[in-house]
């Protein structure tokens, strides 16, 4: 029997849009208030896409940005895995789009969704074709254009969404780093809690559809962050107890990005400093998909990853779904 390879990240991209939509814009849209934002939530503004954007389009900046700091060329990529709940169309894939226009000829592309756990599921995916041997260079895309499938008129999920993306390339990398454990998980008996109920084959678009707004996001905020608040420290304490680590030993705890309080909250259970525990939602919002990809860049960016640091990658969404990845970097 072959031996398995070890899969890491050996290199990390974003993209975001230009525009920025502030809490002080939001207070002359709904009625709410930059302060009752912020102290509900940690955002204070978030990025927007330019009309005539598509997914495809941030995703494909990120991954040329991915591709050129690993020194690898489009025709060298075997596999692209884009994890999104804004697909460009609902047919063709996104990745097929991205593919293209990237110029990776060679590679197999498709989409996948779980929410905001998509690049978590996107990752450890990608893992399995790196450690089997089947491929040696598997693109993974998280992106998402939220603000597509917010209703602006919903001054309890408006204020919470933004866009953006981000991109990493795996390889097989030595055996002393890389991916150490990893972690999946799906309640579908809580699927209505966060949706967007019209649009798919069960409501199809219709005039009744859009009139009753249907095709927007509809979440029971409350349960969700009570969820979010219970799964998040679980699965990091499991992967660390998988690999016999202790929340002390972590470098960096890189979390879904979607209210404030929740990563305090985790971050207080766990034990670890303001300073391990990375925080954007301030600037961008929760951007789905894309969250963990553009923090985990933003990190990598600011050079404070070093070689053999320990980084736990943690996220929930809608599926419900949740996810984790302890990796030595």
């Amino acid at each position: 029997m072959s031996q398995v390879a070890k899969c890491g990240i050996v290199s990390t991209a974003s993209a975001l849009p230009r525009k920025k939509l502030t809490n002080f814009h939001l207070e002359k849209m709904v009625d709410t208030s930059h302060q009752w934002i912020v102290s509900r939530t940690g955002i204070e503004e978030r990025r927007l896409a330019e009309e005539g954007t598509g997914a495809s389009h941030l995703a494909l900046e990120a991954s040329q940005k991915a591709l050129k700091s690993a020194n690898v060329s489009p025709e060298q990529v075997d596999l692209i895995i884009l994890t999104t709940v804004t697909p460009d169309r609902p047919v063709p894939a996104t990745a097929n789009v991205v593919q293209a226009h990237l110029g990776a000829s060679r590679a197999a592309a498709f989409d996948l969704n779980a929410g905001c756990s998509g690049f978590i599921y996107g990752l450890v995916t990608g893992q399995q074709f790196i450690q089997t041997g089947i491929y040696q260079n598997v693109l993974v895309i998280g992106v998402d254009l939220l603000s597509r499938i917010t209703d602006w008129q919903d001054r309890g999920t408006c204020v919470l969404f933004g866009d953006g993306a981000g991109a990493v390339l795996l390889q097989p990398v030595e055996e002393s780093g890389g991916v150490l454990a990893t972690q999946l998980g799906s309640d579908g008996e809580s699927a209505d809690m966060l949706q967007v109920p019209a649009g798919g084959a069960m409501m199809p678009a219709s005039e009744r559809t859009v009139k009753e707004r249907l095709h927007y996001i509809k979440m029971n905020g409350n349960e969700i962050f009570k969820f979010a608040v219970r799964i998040v420290s679980e699965v990091t304490l499991d992967l660390l107890q998988k690999t016999g680590k202790k929340p002390e030993d972590l470098d960096n705890l890189i979390l879904h990005q979607a209210n404030l309080r929740i990563l305090e909250t985790a971050r207080k259970k766990l034990g670890l400093p303001r300073e391990r525990t990375p925080v954007n939602i301030n600037l961008y919002g929760n951007m789905s998909a894309a969250s963990i990809p553009v923090a985990l860049d933003e990190v990598n960016q600011s050079g404070k990853l070093k070689r053999g640091d320990l980084i736990a990658l943690v996220a929930f969404g809608a599926g419900l779904t949740w996810g984790g990845v302890l990796m030595e970097w």
